[in-house]
């Protein structure tokens, strides 16, 4: 018997239908040892020795392998085909000799791209050894990352408070994050016109156009002002323009390649919104199902077979003519820096499996997969593009209108690759209607738009992995835990699929520019990734590296852990001087201090991370966020809202830490409330929101049934409602003053309810407020309920409305039974039409049946 070791369940159960009886395959469910997280894991002075310790989560499986493994005549180490997978199969070969559990047949390694028995089984009649090399980049990866980790780190949280965590590679991605944000807040908007016109062509059909030339003159992006803008409009509307010339060139466009790692990621955080982790779950579940090829690559070619499998493919279901399928197939060549190409690119293992109706995300991917694997070998896409120049009679003014067609689609018919940022004012889609030289066109309306440049977007994941693999930082594989790892760490937050720096991620990059600038660059990160590659190739020693690199970083971090945090933090206040003390231009000392007008302020380091503080501390308090919205905008202060009529003290509006807030008095411990999102406070016309906010929590009023307060306040996770240690969540700020009784028992009652249902909101139950006892002629329980459009009484027959304004909890069941009464005697006719028609319906399939049994 062979025992046959793969990463997980999943891809064990798909391999063990392709195997026979001789075989068993077991999941050591990904890597089962990893360094410890403490000291000396790594041993430098021991020539980077390397102490493992078999994760506490993979002993039982690991049993359960070593057992098996005896049994076994051979191991056949199955894991994926990349350095990872040489590494996973590495880790159970050390554990298998340690436990003395290798069987005579020794071990050896199988690598298959796609999971499907031709590829299996032609896999298994070729194993080989395993492959050092790889081995040997895997443990330079992970000591390298252990040390800067471990040395790093200790730095920060000591020379820096707040701050978590630095690493090899997620700090420079961090940079990226880092510095858009500084290119943002250094943009100042300038103001360009632009003047457009709807033209009609002689047949009556429209057309837009631009102004390209005034007085003869090509014009620049802000060569018109506001009045020269509005001149050029002016004198559009009322001269007319004849086409003097019309140019067109033919233009085409060639098909994207299949998938690598990173552009399967860019395309499905465009076109499907996946984060990076997501579309790496999805496509690990279609891989190890066997729908997929193997999806940690950066090759972009695929297998002959598959190639003649597309093309067959191509010609049977879209046609063989030239401008459908080319009469070569297309080869690619990666253009991503330190790409290996060690793989086959992403796509389908059988081509005749078709996507599906997109219910779920991976059928959703497969879909993407396919598509652009099948277009990658159709033809380009022939169009023609066409540019119309007009001009006034007496040629002041030109403009120039452009559109294009598609001639024929070729790949565009199947598949078209999504943009990072679609262009506003893009023309070329436009059609244009047919026009020859010395055509007359009127204008039908025409605009002078005032329009102002605009800072660089900022990254989202699909440009961020873009941008990494450019600059050849980090590997396909790692993209997507690095990602992960600056949101765990809080130093970016994600909102609309958009990264921001955040005040702690900021100061952490400023740390590392001012003292370990060589291990932030992006030229250094990634030539450290060709020599990890070099060494992958086997033409580089791995120890060599490691040697290298510590001789120079050990003594980085012994020097900087010298320094005094308070110099560490003056020099960090020097090197930001820039962004946090930017020059306004009008003379004024841009560190003055905007309260006392006598301290200057500077950069201060406390127990909560960074802030700006003035330098006559105690006698001014003055301080403002180190990273507020904005950058480095002045704060004036407190602004005084008013004075609060009960207690005389005066409430001011505040920025602190974590946002906007507004305080009643001074003292050591001053009342303070933070600001909702939904809340707007600004000055003093604000002072009875801020009164409010102050006064919470808000008392309802006790409970009908308990006796006990219900109470309406704001918390960590929004408004609510208390009651007795119990909560019941508010839509909105502004029903944590205007609920009243009635609805809040309602709504404590429907989440008690929910809570019963396991979280989930009851549907199709309403929830009963009052139990008022058996009806007097039926027997039937009465009950007061929860409905959809407010409470009700309800005898399981009928359900009768309370009147408005009567409190659900105070109904009697007299009260109860007369509404019943009243709403049953109300409706008597619909109940005898209902009867007889359920009786007919009834009988209808009985009599059915009978004829059937006598056939």
């Amino acid at each position: 018997m062979q025992l046959v070791i793969v990463e997980s369940p999943a891809k064990a159960k798909t391999i063990n239908k392709y195997l026979g009886s001789g075989y068993e395959v077991l999941a050591s469910f990904g890597h089962v040892r990893d360094l410890p997280p403490r000291d000396g894991s790594v041993d430098p002075e021991a020539d980077f020795a390397m102490e493992w310790e078999v994760s506490a989560d993979r002993t039982r499986q690991l049993t359960a392998i070593r057992d098996a493994a005896k049994r076994a005549d051979q191991v056949i180490l199955a894991t994926d085909p990349d350095r990872e997978g040489e590494a996973i199969s590495w880790h159970l070969l050390e554990v298998l000799k340690a436990k003395k559990a290798l069987p005579k047949g020794g071990a050896r390694r199988v690598t298959f791209n796609e999971i499907t028995k031709a590829a299996v089984t032609k896999a298994m009649a070729a194993p080989r050894d395993l492959d050092q090399p790889l081995i040997d980049a895997y443990l330079a990866r992970r000591a390298l990352d252990y040390l800067v980790g471990f040395t790093l780190s200790p730095v920060l949280w000591r020379k820096l408070p707040g701050a978590k965590s630095a690493g090899r590679v997620q700090s420079v991605a961090l940079r990226l994050v880092v510095e858009r944000e500084r290119e943002i807040e250094a943009h100042v908007a300038r103001e360009y016109w632009r003047v457009e016109a709807e033209m009609i062509a002689p047949n009556g059909a429209t057309f837009k156009a631009r102004l390209a030339v005034l007085d003869g003159k090509k014009l620049g992006q802000f060569d018109l002002n506001d009045a020269a803008a509005n001149a050029a409009r002016e004198a559009i509307e009322k001269n007319g323009f004849t086409v003097r010339t019309v140019e067109t060139k033919p233009v085409s466009r060639n098909p994207a390649p299949p998938f690598t790692t990173s552009t399967l990621q860019q395309e499905a955080a465009r076109r499907l919104g996946f984060t990076a982790s997501h579309t790496m779950r999805m496509a690990q579940n279609l891989y190890e199902d066997g729908h997929i090829t193997y999806m940690r690559t950066d090759g972009v070619q695929i297998a002959a077979e598959a190639l003649n499998a597309v093309r067959d493919l191509i010609a049977r279901d879209y046609g063989a003519k030239p401008e459908v399928l080319p009469e070569k197939p297309r080869f690619y060549a990666t253009k991503a820096k330190n790409a290996q190409e060690a793989h086959e690119a992403i796509r389908p293992t059988d081509f005749s499996r078709r996507p599906g109706r997109g219910d779920t995300d991976a059928e959703r991917l497969y879909a993407l997969i396919w598509n652009r694997t099948v277009a990658s070998q159709m033809a380009s896409a022939r169009l023609e593009r066409t540019t119309v120049d007009l001009f006034d009679d007496d040629g002041r003014h030109g403009l120039k209108a452009t559109g294009q067609v598609v001639i024929t689609p070729g790949f565009l018919a199947l598949y078209t690759e999504a943009r990072d940022e679609p262009a506003d004012d893009d023309e070329d889609g436009a059609r244009l209607p047919r026009l020859a030289g010395g055509d007359r066109c009127a204008s039908k309306s025409v605009q002078a738009i005032q329009s102002f440049t605009e800072p660089p977007a900022r990254f989202s994941e699909a440009t961020l992995v873009k941008r990494l693999e450019e600059l050849g930082i980090g590997r396909p594989s790692t993209y997507a835990s690095i990602l992960q790892t600056l949101r765990d760490r809080a130093y970016v937050r994600v909102e609309k699929n958009r990264f921001f720096a955040e005040e702690k991620g900021r100061l952490v990059t400023a740390f590392l520019e001012r003292f370990f600038a060589r291990y932030v660059e992006y030229d250094f990160t990634a030539g450290l990734e060709t020599q990890l590659d070099d060494v992958s190739a086997g033409d580089a020693s791995y120890l060599e590296l490691l040697r290298a690199f510590w001789a120079d970083f050990k003594p980085k971090t012994a020097e900087v852990m010298e320094q005094r945090p308070s110099d560490i933090t003056a020099a960090l206040d020097e090197y930001l001087a820039p962004f946090l003390f930017p020059d306004k231009g009008d003379g004024v000392d841009p560190r003055l201090c905007p309260r006392c007008a006598a301290g200057r302020l500077s950069l201060k380091t406390g127990r909560f991370g960074a802030f700006v503080a003035c330098s006559n501390y105690p006698e001014c308090k003055y301080t403002r966020p180190f990273a507020s919205e904005g950058g480095a905008q002045a704060n004036d202060g407190p602004v005084e809202l008013g004075t609060d009529p009960d207690t005389g003290e005066m409430v001011t509006l505040r920025s602190g830490r974590f946002g906007r807030f507004v305080q009643r008095g001074e003292g050591e411990k001053p009342a303070r409330a933070s600001i909702p999102k939904d809340v707007e406070i600004a000055g003093p016309e604000d002072l009875g929101w801020a009164l409010k906010l102050l006064n919470l929590p808000r008392q309802i009023g006790p409970h009908p049934e308990t006796g006990e307060p219900i109470t309406a306040s704001i918390g960590r996770y929004g408004p609510y409602l208390a009651h007795a240690g119990k909560y019941a969540r508010l839509a909105n700020t502004a029903e944590v003053f205007e609920t009243g009784m009635n609805a809040a028992v309602v709504k404590l009652a429907e989440a008690a309810a929910a809570k019963a249902n396991g979280g989930r909101p009851v549907r199709g139950a309403a929830t009963a407020l009052a139990e008022l006892g058996a009806h007097p002629e039926s027997g039937a329980a009465v009950k007061v309920l929860a409905g959809r459009y407010g409470p009700y009484v309800s005898d399981g027959t009928t359900n009768a409305t309370l009147p408005k304004g009567a409190e659900p909890t105070a109904v009697t069941l007299e009260e109860a039974v007369a509404l019943l009464a009243a709403r049953a005697a109300a409706a008597p006719a619909k109940k005898g039409k209902k009867a007889p028609a359920k009786k007919a319906a009834a009988r209808k399939p009985a009599a059915k049946k009978a004829v059937k049994k006598k056939a």
